[in-house]
């Protein structure tokens, strides 16, 4: 009996030695070989333009590889939302600021080890966090700041001894002047593009910065008398013999613009890089939009941000790379590489980085509007057939109406029945997952 003891705890002994030697390794999964690899998803940059910030961001992190994919943007919102959910899409993608109430759920917020609500609301304009911060949770950052801003035709205003306006008397005031007509009529140089939404690109932004502007306004009750307003304002342009400066028969706002028969043009920052390649004769200055009342500025943010999937797995690497794509270094090395093929580069987003741009002809009234920038569901160019899509749909019918004669404030009970249903739709509350 003592025999079979001694042996049984001997094989005890070895048993228990070789279970601590080898057993964990059986169940242990095996590491991940070589580096982690992340797909970026972008929109509007070629490779080439972001390799220099993936290389910088590869050398300060051996241990990640980041592959970027230019993606199209037909259909973008729809493909990558499915993808993502699908968990076959990317770590990182690219997605609009308005974005955010249809990519809630679908978004991996910034785990507080990176990125806190404290350190983001310090680096980037108040939009920014008022878009992209839900419940003290960061759902995206941007690598740039755009929106609406004024463009003018340097030798049209010159040549009625005009002013660069500040307010929207001393806009209509010389967009009056600046309109040249025919002897039938007919406006041969237009002093402002507003008034209509069929050719005036980005009328939805114009219209939201309006409502913004107007006290007492609510872009998500917009059946008022100052909103109706608003709208008799803005069609006034063309219905309005005191201050006609548009017709619906004009071309484009951005090629009137760009054939230098347009004095005032209101557009987000990428347009100047189209009005140069156009015509690159073109003398053209940007300057903040005008104001109702100076003393309270406020001006239409529309721009896009980078975030992080839900289903990533590697979230936290993830956002280790986006972290690296909005810090000082990278954007200014991201607006150099892209200055070196266009006019200029995105306005830097860093509130930090503002006075390093903010006296440019071109970008630096983007940038000097920072501080006073608000945005919602009216960005126009967003191509989401969702959130933004519906709602301009909404307002642009109230336009039509109010262009051939009907009463503004009975369009916009249509407007705000509409809005309302749109909102109910995008904006109800969604789960959103947990940072780590």
């Amino acid at each position: 009996m003592k025999k079979i003891i001694i042996i049984a705890l001997s094989l005890a002994i070895i048993v228990g030695f070789l279970w601590w030697k080898f057993g964990p390794n059986l169940f242990q999964k095996s590491g991940p070989k070589g580096p982690v690899e992340l797909t970026y998803w972008g929109l509007w940059e070629e490779e080439d333009l972001l390799r220099p910030l993936i290389l910088q961001f590869e050398s300060q992190n051996p241990n990640i590889k980041v592959n970027y994919v230019r993606q199209s943007s037909v259909n973008y919102k729809s493909r990558v939302q499915t993808q993502v959910r699908e968990g076959t899409g990317p770590d990182v993608f690219r997605i609009h600021n308005s974005w955010m109430p249809m990519f809630e759920a679908d978004l991996y917020p910034a785990p507080s080890d990176i990125l806190t609500p404290d350190e983001f609301g310090k680096t980037f304009y108040p939009v920014a966090k008022d878009s992209l911060v839900k419940n003290s949770q960061i759902l995206a950052v941007p690598m740039e700041i755009d929106g609406l801003a004024l463009y003018y035709n340097e030798e049209i205003l010159n040549g009625v001894g005009g002013q660069v306006p500040k307010s929207w008397q001393e806009f209509i005031n010389t967009a009056i002047k600046m309109t040249v007509r025919d002897q039938s009529g007919q406006i041969q140089t237009a002093g402002a593009a507003l008034g209509t939404s069929g050719n005036v690109d980005h009328f939805s932004d114009i219209l939201g910065l309006l409502i913004l502007q107007q006290p007492g306004a609510s872009l998500e009750n917009p059946a008022s008398p100052q909103v109706a307003e608003i709208l008799r304002f803005y069609t006034g342009f063309v219905t309005d013999p005191r201050k006609k400066t548009w017709d619906v028969n004009l071309s484009k706002s951005t090629d009137m613009f760009a054939s230098g028969r347009l004095g005032f043009y209101f557009a987000p920052s990428w347009r100047a890089h189209e009005l140069r390649v156009t015509n690159p004769n073109l003398k053209f200055k940007i300057t903040p939009v005008p104001q109702l009342t100076a003393s309270k500025p406020v001006t239409w943010a529309s721009f896009w941000v980078e975030g992080v999937a839900k289903t990533s797995k590697h979230p936290k690497e993830a956002w280790q790379f986006v972290k690296f794509l909005v810090s000082a270094e990278a954007e200014k090395l991201f607006y150099q590489e892209a200055s070196k093929i266009r006019l200029f580069g995105e306005p830097y987003s860093r509130v930090d980085l503002a006075g390093e741009m903010i006296n440019d002809p071109i970008a630096g009234a983007f940038v000097s509007q920072g501080p006073y920038y608000k945005s919602w569901y009216l960005s126009s160019n967003t191509m989401d057939g969702g959130i933004n899509d519906e709602i301009i749909k909404y307002f642009e019918d109230a336009i039509n109406s109010t262009l051939a004669g009907g009463d503004p404030q009975a369009a916009l009970q249509t407007v705000a029945s509409g809005v309302k249903q749109v909102l109910d739709k995008y904006t109800k509350p969604v789960l959103v997952p947990t940072g780590k």
